[in-house]
């Protein structure tokens, strides 16, 4: 699994989600490093804990979050804070 299928596969199952995923670190000497870090933006979010929001995102992901992916790093806003956070950059 890719980057590009991770960020399919959120944003298929989570209603009007947008999602970024990234390799953060150099693949392994057999290019097979399945670490991601993502940041996922969605109203689906809204009035969820970090940890409701994570768990959307880990069920979004099924079955690969235990078979293609080793490691997911991830951010998650509401469309209010992702556009709170992009202003004060």
């Amino acid at each position: 699994m890719d980057s590009a299928e991770v960020e399919a596969q959120i944003e298929s199952e989570i209603p009007d989600a947008t999602a970024t995923v990234s390799l953060p670190r150099t693949p392994d000497e057999n290019h097979e490093d399945s670490h991601f870090a993502a940041v996922i933006v969605s109203p689906a979010f809204e009035n969820k804990s970090l940890v409701e929001q994570h768990e959307l995102v880990y069920d979004a992901l099924g079955d690969a979050m235990t078979t293609e992916i080793h490691a997911l790093e991830m951010k998650t806003y509401t469309p209010d804070e992702y556009d709170q956070t992009a202003s004060v950059e």
